[in-house]
């Protein structure tokens, strides 16, 4: 279930539990669109994380810190002066809005009471974190919205703040059964949409458990419905909200190969068939099925320039390549050029100046073959034109094969470079695949910067049963992991023929079980360009099978021993060792 208004009833119902009567310790903003709140209430620290990120917005308790830069921006600045120390009196959502609202008690520097209200709006890409005084004024936000971008409301200091009207949507939980029939089956459309596009805080999952729970395809049209399937439909919709205004919160992650591919607050009786982990807190839920996500996010606007630079030069390589490839079909007639000149000098006897053709026949093949010439020039000199068109185009034949070879190369090391950003987890990691890029001259070496934190390492797994996997997650990993810490006995996995990890699983001296194999074999699958398909073909050897050619690209290796299985893209069953 996407971040919809019935998680954010749930969110709301914890933060009012955990966060009332506390007092706002320590304000931060980690990132552009983020802030970390440390709050202490009854003896306990809790720290409420809540991002406005367009493609991953959330709010939810965790138990660990956030690195923040040095210098703390206006907003953050701006909030500690206005919220710092204060008192948060209530935690509420105006009907099933994607929104918390924040009530704050501070003193102000005269030392007198004012009640401030910071608003999280959890909506997608219209996202915001807006901080509004007792006038119901607009203090200041993380993201200003002037009227040049949205011409339904400005979210900047000074101006009144209001809730956008969500497309006319009503309230699930006030709507009568009257309204709840003339808004949804008037609508000309499936009964799932009408729900989710007519109901405020209903996601298109929970209106598919709706139908699913009144017995109706939520794929059949309002209009289809049956008086009695109406009825049904509208109880089914009241207890859920019944359920809602008691509090009976359920929240689960549905998995599918042990993969988390959606989650609730309450059981999703559509998705029985998955596998079902339950939390005893919402905030625990969230953690881990977005931080993962969140974290690619961040990663992946931060490899935008990468990303745009190598799809760039990928292109443009492929195209180089496909037109080296047309020229040298093109001296593919060299050897035509040859055979006239060779037949010029064996039979031009025959011929004067001013003939315009040789009949004979060709002693290669023993076929009649007709020789054109210039009759402005003599039999010898038309040869002599013929040998050298043909040992220009013999230069540019072996010219273009060494260019088109290089391109190859090239167009292979992109493609390893282009899965290595898919596969990034840590700036570090993009920091790599950067230098990766200058070392081999497609992008410009610029003044190096002394950065902080760890340097980007290989993934550690440990086996089912307890054997060490490292993973490679771009070309400088996959030559560390094969040439150095892998050992000659220790087996080696690769994607058949695309691009993708080298993993490497140390023995230790031991046979390794089938089930290692296979675990190992998933992995590959994982980290390769073909992660979502449902089989990948992974070739395994022993490492010491490997070799790496003279002047070859780092990560490229040759092999001719092997074995080969199919498998599935998959982490089940290893353990990931913190580096």
């Amino acid at each position: 279930m996407s971040f919809d208004g019935i998680t954010v009833s749930c969110i709301r119902n914890e933060l009012d539990h955990a966060l009332c009567g506390g007092r706002i310790a320590k304000i931060a903003q980690p990132e552009q669109d983020e802030l970390l709140l440390t709050i202490k209430n009854n003896s306990k620290t809790y720290r409420l994380l809540i991002s406005a990120s367009a493609s991953c917005p959330l709010a939810y308790l965790r138990d660990t810190n956030k690195p923040s830069p040095m210098n703390a921006p206006n907003f953050c600045m701006l909030l500690r002066k206005h919220a710092g120390g204060g008192l948060i009196t209530a935690v509420s959502q105006p009907g099933l809005e994607r929104i918390l609202q924040l009530e704050i008690e501070h003193h102000d520097e005269m030392g007198d009471i004012r009640h401030e209200r910071l608003v999280v709006e959890l909506m997608g890409k219209y996202s915001n974190i807006i901080l509004v005084n007792e006038e119901n004024t607009i203090v200041d936000a993380i993201k200003h919205i002037s009227f040049n971008v949205s011409s339904v409301r400005e979210v900047l200091p000074g101006r009144k703040y209001f809730i956008p009207e969500t497309q006319n949507k009503l309230d699930p939980l006030s709507i009568s059964e009257n309204e709840f029939n003339r808004k949804i089956f008037e609508r000309p459309a499936s009964t799932a949409k009408a729900i989710s596009s007519s109901l405020t805080g209903i996601s298109s999952p929970a209106a598919e458990e709706i139908c699913f729970r009144a017995s109706i395809d939520g794929g059949l049209p309002t209009e289809g419905l049956s008086t009695l399937e109406r009825q049904h439909l509208y109880h089914t919709f009241l207890r859920m909200m019944e359920d809602i205004k008691e509090k009976k919160y359920d929240p689960v992650i549905y998995l599918k190969d042990h993969v988390p591919v959606e989650f609730s607050v309450m059981e999703m009786e559509h998705l029985q068939d998955l596998e079902v982990r339950h939390y005893d807190s919402v905030s625990l839920l969230i953690r881990d099925y977005y931080e993962q996500k969140e974290k690619i996010s961040r990663i992946r606007q931060k490899s935008v320039d990468l990303r745009k630079n190598v799809s760039t030069l990928l292109e443009r390589n492929v195209k180089k390549l496909s037109l080296q490839k047309k020229q040298l079909k093109d001296t593919e007639k060299k050897d035509k050029y040859r055979i006239y000149g060779e037949l010029l000098n064996t039979y031009g006897y025959s011929l004067v100046k001013g003939d315009k053709q040789l009949e004979t026949v060709n002693y290669y093949t023993n076929e009649p073959i007709t020789v054109p010439l210039d009759p402005l020039y003599s039999p010898s000199d038309n040869a002599k034109r013929y040998f050298a068109r043909y040992n220009k185009l013999k230069r540019t034949a072996e010219d273009l094969t060494k260019r088109i070879e290089m391109t190859e190369k090239d167009v292979i090391h992109l493609e390893s470079i282009s899965t290595s950003l898919e596969l990034a987890e840590t700036e570090s990691d993009l920091e790599q695949i950067r230098k990766e890029l200058m070392d081999f001259g497609y992008l410009r070496h610029k003044a190096e910067r002394k950065k902080k934190g760890e340097a980007s390492l290989p993934l550690h797994f440990i086996s089912s049963d307890g054997f060490d996997i490292y993973v490679g997650k771009n070309n400088y990993q996959n030559e560390e992991v094969s040439f150095h810490i892998a050992g000659p006995d220790d087996w080696w996995f690769h994607a058949k023929n695309m691009p993708g990890s080298h993993v490497i699983v140390k023995t230790g001296g031991k046979e390794l079980p089938d089930k290692v194999f296979e675990e190992a074999a998933g992995l590959a699958a994982y980290y390769s360009r073909g992660r979502m398909a449902p089989k990948v073909e992974i070739d395994y050897t022993i490492r010491r099978n490997l070799r790496k050619p003279n002047s070859a690209r780092p990560g490229f290796v040759v092999y001719y021993t092997n074995y080969s299985l199919m498998a599935a893209p998959s982490l089940f069953g290893l353990k990931q060792v913190q580096q």
